[in-house]
């Protein structure tokens, strides 16, 4: 069997040219990755420096904070998840390789959005599994419906579901993961929950899968909500009968998770009102965003319910996305994520940009791109 060949993940360029010019002295705003800009809360870096002048720490996987991350499941959605199912791992990334090699055996094939993280179709890859790409458009606000996913044949014998989602923010409504969940029920595949933006959310709150179906394995971590991206700290929640194959994984591919993330992690969860904050600056953004996509000519989208993205189509502008995103960047200073990344078919007329920088950054990365978008409306410049 060959070794199956990985995308490279193309915002990374983008960011690495944004680096350089930075190196050259050049004003640089970065939206190209989902980075909160915000530090981890106080409380959490206050308890990081108690730890590290009085414990000398190892191996360790915190029951403390499984026990605190039960309680959230209860607190935020009013169910009830044994700590034992609970896997800290270092980050949502870890984790979904977990949850993909203790569910699946190679030649098998896995159902997800198209658009969607470019990490699930390249991870499913790099574990010998196939991506059963599903397009989703605006008619369903970029989101995966039962429908779609039980017009697949042959069956999928999983499906990925993130809400909200990246690129596009969409959250699914109740109704929907409750179809979703059905069906896979019905017909015996495993479903794989990516909540990782849980909490950031601008109208109603995201409903967790394990509220549809008790079976389902999620991924979730400390980097969004949380502002902890740095801190490298996620956790997988597998059912009774996956807790040993995981564990497996977890304690030979990765071993446990920094123990300074998890004493930090813990208190973090004390810190809601910083958190908070946090989110009302998002929505800040964008709003900002929203009122200023008009004047950009980016009228085909759809606001996002969650996260912190917006998926633009600007294919009346170019159909090498990648290609855009280095001259606005060139131009301009602002980097974003060419949506190649996320949709390998149609991303090419797709950019995200990223709102979780601070207001004030947002503000004036609009300042610039404004007038440049504004420019290559009436000029010559389409299609390059």
């Amino acid at each position: 069997m060959p070794v199956p060949a990985i995308d490279p993940f193309h915002a990374i360029a983008i960011s690495a040219l944004a680096h350089q010019l930075e190196s050259q002295g050049r004003s640089i705003i970065h939206l190209e990755f989902g980075q909160p800009s915000t530090p981890a809360p106080q409380g959490a870096i206050k308890r990081a420096h108690h730890v590290l002048d009085t414990d000398p720490m190892g191996y360790w996987e915190s029951e403390a904070l499984k026990q605190r991350i039960a309680t959230h499941y209860v607190e935020q959605y009013g169910i009830t998840v044994a700590p034992e199912r609970i896997i800290l791992t270092c980050g949502a990334s870890a984790a979904l390789v977990l949850a993909i090699s203790s569910c699946f055996v190679p030649g098998q094939s896995v159902a997800l959005a198209r658009p969607g993280y470019v990490a699930y179709r390249n991870t499913l890859r790099a574990l010998h599994v196939g991506a059963q790409e599903i397009p989703c458009g605006p008619e369903t606000r970029f989101g995966l419906t039962a429908q779609a996913i039980g017009a697949l044949d042959p069956a999928p014998a999983g499906v990925i579901v993130a809400s909200p989602a990246n690129p596009t923010g969409t959250i699914l409504s109740p109704d929907t993961l409750r179809d979703i969940a059905a069906l896979c029920h019905q017909r015996g595949m495993v479903l794989i929950s990516d909540e990782i933006y849980h909490g950031l959310s601008y109208g109603q709150p995201a409903k967790s899968m394990l509220e549809f179906a008790p079976d389902a394995l999620v991924v979730n971590s400390f980097s969004k909500y949380f502002s902890m991206a740095p801190w490298r700290l996620g956790w997988l929640v597998v059912p009774d009968h996956l807790i040993g194959a995981a564990r497996a994984r977890m304690g030979n591919l990765f071993l446990p998770p920094s123990a300074l993330s998890q004493h930090a992690a813990l208190a973090a969860f004390d810190c809601n009102a910083e958190l908070q904050a946090h989110v009302a600056t998002y929505r800040r953004n964008r709003d900002l965003f929203l009122e200023a996509l008009p004047a950009m000519g980016l009228n085909r989208l759809a606001p996002p319910d969650g996260a912190f993205y917006i998926y633009a189509d600007i294919r009346h502008l170019t159909d090498d996305s990648l290609a855009f995103c280095r001259q606005l960047l060139l131009d301009t200073g602002v980097a974003c994520a060419p949506g190649i990344d996320f949709d390998p078919v149609d991303g090419r007329h797709f950019i995200r940009f990223s709102f979780a920088a601070s207001t004030a950054l947002v503000k004036e990365a609009l300042a610039r791109m404004i007038p440049w978008f504004a420019a290559r409306q009436t000029g010559g410049n389409a299609k390059t």
